[in-house]
């Protein structure tokens, strides 16, 4: 690294950056799409696996109280589903449905969409583009290394 850059500073910048594109991207209506708690539970039990709702919870940091009515949200539009645990039939566990899997990549489409658009407004040049694709595999790597 250049004497002149000061990791501390670049960490700050890229930190402020980042979390601000984030959380505009997640700020952004998107039509029939999932809460913030609902991707968050359907993006969990897709990456995990079937689990319980208080493991759910605990995993996610809420209360048990608040993820049952989530969960309770997405069983009623048929996003997620409950199964007894093959392991202890006294347990059930909660699964994503393909319904589920289709509603989390529509959101992630639509922001996809969302970023594109921001991207080929004008706003940009073609060099700043250039610029923000090389970063894209440096951000990915940083993030791998946190």
């Amino acid at each position: 690294m250049s004497a002149d850059l000061d990791p501390e500073g670049v960490a700050s910048a890229l930190l402020a950056s980042l979390s601000g594109l984030v959380r505009r991207v997640r700020q952004v209506p998107i039509d029939g799409g999932l809460t913030m708690p609902e991707r968050t539970a359907l993006s969990r039990l897709d990456r995990s696996g079937p689990t319980t709702s208080s493991g759910l919870a605990r995993e996610v940091q809420i209360t048990a109280q608040a993820m049952g009515a989530t969960l309770s949200a997405l069983r009623v539009r048929g996003l997620v589903e409950r199964r007894s645990d093959p392991n202890d039939g006294r347990r059930v566990v909660l699964t994503v449905t393909d319904a589920g899997r289709q509603a989390l990549k529509d959101k992630r489409n639509a922001r996809t969409e969302l970023i594109a658009r921001a991207l080929t407004s004008g706003s940009f040049t073609p060099t700043e583009l250039e610029q923000l694709a090389a970063a894209a595999p440096l951000l990915e790597r940083l993030s791998q290394n946190i």
